[in-house]
């Protein structure tokens, strides 16, 4: 049977198979009366501003007669109840459409968007007028329509229907179950017929009411008019029409996921991107194949990925090329380098230190690598692969690695779904020591990379073949150290020494953003952090200009609460207590998910000021999160002379799952309060 014949089939085949029953939605759509508005759920609370009543999606392929082809339809219905004026911004929809290369476009049709609101004890409708709803260009490939409900109030019930149809089978409509408001029901249903296979991608820590597929055989005669020359013997003769008729079975998938009284998903502490944590279901085209007719692939394998991007003239036709017209200053760059390593050095503090970065997180180069030179500046992808070129070109094994930031996402080991990379750093090897390399950021010392990338997978790319390496941010130690002297002066005061070795990243942040303000100002805020009863001077930052060393940070103290006063209370931290809880929310739906392990500690040797004695000292402890996981001491001492004090927090992870969030709560809460306490000192009359 030829291609036409099966588009004709599965056209007819899905004229006559129908869902069925489905789980019974809580609301009619297109109907609203005055009880509807009475809105009561365990997920909305008192900083509920809306809450999705419904949301019902469905994806469906239907027949195109006219050319014998179909289109995939992706049908939206969503009620939404406005609480209040923070809720409005419910009420602006933005519906996306897909541009194809040749200019085809997916096509919006059958758009309502209705206001419900009362007046008078009656339920009175608006609907929205086709001119309120605009039009943006979002770039070559995206089209987006846009519209905001009319006369919206405190209170109104809002309600909009679309379809989108589409010729575009690998932009299967994905769905998200939540967002940032409350949602009462959520539901999708796909209907996938066995000629498409589809890579079905979940993601989200809410559970499904229901989570089914159900499929549908069917049997029947198919009959085409086909035309014969001369009858059934005679070729020569006159044409004729006649039948032919065959029998098909043809088998289609239903698909419905259905969620319930899901809470609002909300950024919280410790958070990389709230995409990582929304309950959604994706789709990814692998193949369409119809009956006797070979496959067509449309995802590709991670080695045929990487062939390609080797080829592709935005990405590894620019660094595989000689790039000779570096040859001059690559000389001038590298003179006085007498070892590989050395050279790559100067090759990476050259770029880092005369390139200005814009910022962009970009995988492909947006500009020709001369361009980039020449201007110096340019994107992620601009300025790391310029690197690459220049270390090639000084025979320095490098390679690219592609990646998704924190911010970006998490990428899938599995399949090479490349919209989710946004990035590219570099790989080199010298003497079989392998060295990551990012130029983009000016204080970055050799070797080290943004905390930012350290976010699990990512691929190096290599001829034929795209190797996976992690990037976790669990093989990040943070270590800090704060030293502080306290003691007597002979002229009766109390004074001391503070020092401060913070982490790698920490410094990293320091010297960024020292770069920004002057030493004055920087003095002027520290001092101001302090109360009026310690007083700072004489500070001093070492290694400031040391990118591959932590900083350390030194000034003098004066206390000056022990110049008066029966009993004075003061805190052996200083300003360096933890004084808040990162850990807000009661309930956590989602992992925590921080830049690096982390080993703070801060320590005291307090000599007791003259004249007074202590009358209560905090009592020592330490505590222990999830047996190994944590740790949190706090040990305080004194022998009538002196006080010795240390504060230690370590996390041996980075990533904390959902069911750890109360004990991680917990842990942070006990800091807080046992940091905040005092020593009591009383005058000795």
């Amino acid at each position: 049977m030829n291609a036409t014949r099966y588009h004709i089939l599965i056209c007819l085949l899905f004229c006559y198979i129908q869902l069925s029953a489905q789980e019974k939605l809580p609301i009619k759509f297109g109907k609203v009366a005055l009880p509807d508005f009475e809105i009561k759920s365990p997920v909305m609370d008192s900083n509920t501003n809306a809450v999705v009543v419904a949301d019902v999606g469905k994806s469906e392929f239907v027949a195109n007669a006219a050319d014998l082809t179909f289109s995939l339809v992706f049908t939206h219905k969503k009620r939404i109840k406005i609480i209040n004026k923070k809720g409005f911004d419910a009420a602006s929809i933005t519906i996306p459409l897909y541009i194809g290369t040749s200019g085809k476009m997916e096509k919006l049709e059958g758009l309502k968007a209705i206001t419900y609101n009362i007046e008078n004890g009656q339920v009175t409708e608006t609907s929205l007028d086709r001119s309120d709803v605009f039009t943006e260009k979002h770039n070559k490939n995206w089209e987006y329509r846009k519209f905001t409900f009319p006369a919206l109030k405190e209170g109104s019930m809002i309600e909009y229907s679309y379809q989108v149809k589409s010729d575009f089978f690998f932009n299967f409509q994905s769905w998200e179950f939540q967002g940032e408001y409350p949602v009462l029901w959520s539901q999708y249903n796909a209907d996938i017929p066995e000629f498409f296979k589809y890579v079905i991608l979940s993601q989200g820590y809410q559970p499904f009411f229901s989570n089914k597929t159900e499929q549908s055989k069917i049997s029947f005669s198919f009959t085409e008019r086909v035309e014969r020359q001369g009858g059934t013997s005679n070729r020569d003769g006159p044409v004729t029409s006649g039948l032919n008729t065959f029998k098909v079975e043809g088998i289609i998938d239903y698909h419905t996921w259905i969620v319930k009284d899901v809470p609002a998903l909300k950024p919280e502490a410790f958070t990389t991107t709230i995409d990582n944590a929304i309950t959604k279901i994706e789709f990814q085209l692998n193949q369409i194949k119809y009956p006797d007719s070979p496959p067509d692939f449309y995802m590709d394998s991670w080695d045929k990925v990487s062939s390609e991007l080797l080829v592709n003239e935005h990405f590894g036709q620019p660094i595989n090329r000689p790039n000779n017209w570096l040859d001059n200053e690559l000389e001038i760059i590298v003179k006085g380098a007498t070892t590989a390593t050395e050279r790559a050095k100067k090759v990476y503090e050259y770029v880092q230190h005369n390139l200005t970065c814009n910022q962009q997180n970009r995988m492909y180069i947006t500009d020709g690598l001369k361009e980039v030179f020449k201007n110096k500046n340019g994107s992620v992808a601009d300025i790391n692969m310029l690197l690459i070129a220049m270390l090639r070109n000084i025979k320095i094994d490098a390679s690219p690695v592609i990646l998704s930031t924190r911010s970006h996402g998490y990428t899938h080991e599995l399949y090479p779904l490349m919209d989710r990379f946004n990035y590219v750093i570099a790989n080199i090897t010298i003497d079989n020591t392998s060295f990551y390399l990012d130029a983009t950021e000016p204080r970055l010392a050799f070797g080290k990379l943004p905390a930012e990338v350290y976010n699990g997978h990512a691929r190096l790319i290599l001829k034929d073949q795209a190797i996976p390496v992690y990037l976790m941010a669990d093989s990040l130690t943070e270590a800090s150290f704060t030293s502080v002297l306290v003691f007597n002066t002979e002229k009766g005061g109390v004074e001391g020494s503070f020092s401060n070795a913070p982490g790698y990243y920490e410094s990293l942040d320091f010297r960024d953003n020292m770069a920004k303000t002057t030493k004055a100002e920087y003095e002027k805020t520290i001092k101001a952090s302090y109360t009026d009863g310690i007083s700072i001077e004489n500070i001093e930052m070492d290694s400031l200009k040391i990118l591959d060393q932590p900083l350390t940070v030194k000034y003098d103290i004066k206390l000056k609460t022990f110049d008066d006063g029966d009993i004075v209370y003061f805190n052996p931290m200083l300003g360096e207590a933890m004084k808040t809880n990162p850990f807000v929310a009661a309930t956590r739906f989602y992992p925590v998910e921080m830049p690096y392990k982390m080993d703070n500690l801060y320590s005291i040797n307090m000599e007791i000021p003259k004249g007074y004695k202590v009358e209560e000292l905090p009592k020592s402890v330490r505590f222990n999160l999830n047996g190994d996981e944590g740790m949190f001491e706090y040990i305080i001492t004194s022998d009538g002379e002196y006080i010795q004090m240390k504060s230690r927090v370590v996390l041996r992870k980075a990533n904390f799952v959902n069911e750890d969030y109360d004990s991680l709560r917990e842990f942070y809460s006990f800091i807080v309060k046992k940091e905040a306490e005092q020593i009591v000192f009383k005058k000795i009359k």
